[in-house]
């Protein structure tokens, strides 16, 4: 039950987020949240046109609990239409948890290289959720993508 604010929060931003403007603004909103803060790109959907990887966007928020800091991350596909990206490779640093992460959802290949989602394709709309344990945040930032 303790989740359920983050999603009635992505659910509100994706509502306020719908606009048929196709030229999106690469303005960034930093929005609090109890004690929760996220970095939410001002990402408009596409009803026309490819994907690309504006259209892949990651949410990060620290989970309140005691002992080591845990961090929610969400990897969501944004794109309406167009091909659904796979391979989608993250920056990530030397990524690392005291809690274990399933390597199919998120693995760190290399430096700097973490994969998403096993490789397979991310669906339209598509979630990937885990969470972390570490005693700072990860800075995870879009690093490529296959799109068809």
């Amino acid at each position: 039950m303790g989740s359920c604010p983050l999603y009635i929060f992505y659910l509100m931003f994706i509502i306020m987020s719908c606009n048929h403007n196709p030229a999106p603004s690469k303005k960034l909103r930093h929005s609090t949240y109890g004690d929760t803060n996220l970095a939410i790109p001002n990402r408009k959907l596409l009803f026309h046109g490819s994907c690309t990887n504006r259209d892949i966007s990651i949410f990060q928020s620290k989970d309140i609990t005691s002992g080591i800091p845990q961090y929610i991350v969400q990897i969501v596909n944004t794109c309406v239409h167009g091909c659904v990206p796979s391979d989608i490779h993250l920056h990530c640093g030397w990524f690392a948890s005291a809690r274990i992460v399933n390597p199919r959802t998120f693995k760190r290949v290399m430096y700097d290289d973490c994969l998403v989602n096993g490789g397979k394709p991310l669906k339209t709309g598509q979630t990937i959720r885990f969470t972390y344990s570490n005693s700072f945040m990860y800075p995870l930032a879009f690093k490529s993508a296959k799109f068809c």
